[in-house]
């Protein structure tokens, strides 16, 4: 194997392997910054050795054993800190081979709590949205700093800074490396789906950028959310989390044109969506719902799945996805979820009924710089026949939305309209300021 290979190879390993390496040796030292750095010491090892010694056939125990070595070797040189040594070693009295053999009884415990635990950490209430983020893609998701600055479009000193602030509060707060137990552990589930499912729309549907939809960005919150449905079989949002992202990443390779436009739902080929990716969403949907009590996760999934089981687009139940938006509305009211009911409603009882709703969402703070509620008048508008409308707020939407595809696209059906008009709507339209 060449070196180039090699160091592949050694990517792919770290990127399996790295969450499981920090989340052993942070339970170990009870300190996220030291098991990432000591976590990346291993890495490092493994760079100047394995091109010269070869892969190692169990290549994630070698990259453990490393990291402990060299945390057993820190205690030794650095004497840790009093504090430490009565949380690791049980009491100052105790010698260096007893605090050798408690340091690795820590390092034999169940692998799977040791990730559990980490997610729940790096998604603490006690962070910002966007700290979470950020904690999250680096512990778990193994993604460098430059490439959690490359995936959300924020320059690499702040995702640096994030991340850096994130570990200190977390240490300051003296957070307690663990899974929390009743009522919190249900906040800080919560906190993980969030921070999994804010991870997978921006992939969906790129927020800026010259990218329709980023599927890397997806996958890796898809993964993320395997992990947790593993870790967590008995949560039924979990799986309705995965469901909805397994359904929804079913669709990627319908979702652009072949020069990266952007294709909507209803002129999709659904012969290349991903029936694999449909069956294990619709698994999951079954699971979440044989549970528990449907939550917002598992009413989106539902609803998801309403578009998957329609082999063509005239075969869409609109009137269960209105009923489900309903339920879901009801469950956790926002502008959003109610504007995405407005459509369904529309698809069911017609666009004059879609309307009624989007207009009593115009006050609505919330989507005052959005293109969202714009762009979906535009739509009712233009199938109404009120095309000098409908260009206007096709045109308005493409103002405000901070993605070039999605851009593009409004623009072309603004000009739909246009085209479409009575020279005279037309002349009127070209005379309003």
């Amino acid at each position: 194997m060449s070196n180039a290979e090699t160091h592949q190879a050694i990517n792919a390993v770290w990127r399996i392997e790295q969450a499981k390496l920090v989340a052993g040796l942070a339970r170990m030292l009870r300190d996220i910054s030291l098991a990432e750095e000591l976590a990346q010491d291993a890495l490092v090892a493994a760079l100047e050795r394995w091109p010269e010694q070869g892969i190692p056939d169990n290549p994630g125990a070698w990259l453990m054993a490393t990291a402990k070595r060299r945390a057993i070797d820190r205690l030794r040189h650095r004497k840790m800190q009093d504090r430490k040594h009565v949380e690791i070693g049980y009491g100052l009295d105790l010698d260096q081979e007893d605090v050798v053999a408690a340091l690795e009884a820590r390092l034999d415990d169940d692998i799977g709590d040791d990730l559990l635990k980490l997610i729940f950490t790096a998604c603490h209430p006690i962070l910002s949205r966007e700290a979470r983020v950020a904690l999250t893609l680096r512990l778990i998701g193994g993604l460098s700093t430059p490439e959690i600055a490359r995936a959300f479009f924020v320059p690499e000193p702040t995702i640096a800074q994030r991340i850096v602030r994130a570990k200190r509060s977390l240490a300051d707060a003296d957070v307690a490396y663990e899974v929390p137990r009743g009522a919190e552990l249900s906040e800080r589930l919560a906190s993980v789906c969030e921070v999994i499912y804010l991870i997978f729309n921006e992939g969906y549907a790129a927020t800026v950028g010259e990218d329709w939809i980023r599927p890397q960005l997806a996958q890796e919150a898809l993964r993320l959310g395997r992990i947790l449905a593993g870790l967590a079989p008995e949560e039924p949002e979990v799986h309705g989390l995965v469901a909805l992202m397994e359904i929804q990443s079913s669709r990627f390779a319908a979702r652009v044109g072949p020069n990266g436009e952007p294709v909507l739902l209803l002129d999709q080929n659904r012969a290349r969506w991903d029936h694999l990716l449909i069956r294990r969403g619709l698994a999951a949907l079954a699971r979440a719902e044989a549970l528990g009590p449907r939550g917002p996760y598992t009413l989106q999934a539902a609803i998801a799945a309403c578009h998957a089981r329609a082999a063509v687009a005239e075969q869409t139940d609109w009137l269960r996805i209105a009923d489900l938006y309903a339920e879901l509305a009801a469950l956790t009211p926002s502008p959003v979820v109610e504007l995405n009911r407005a459509v369904a409603v529309a698809m069911a009882y017609g666009p004059a009924a879609g309307l009624a709703i989007a207009d009593a969402l115009t006050n609505e703070p919330a989507l005052a710089t959005s293109h969202l509620l714009p762009g979906v008048r535009a739509d009712f508008l233009m199938k109404l026949g009120r095309l000098d409308e409908a260009a206007g707020e096709f045109e308005r939407a493409a103002s405000l939305t901070r993605n070039q595809r999605e851009r593009e696209l409004l623009l072309a059906r603004a000009a739909e309209c246009a085209a479409e008009m009575p020279s005279a709507s037309l002349a009127s339209a070209s005379r309003t300021p």
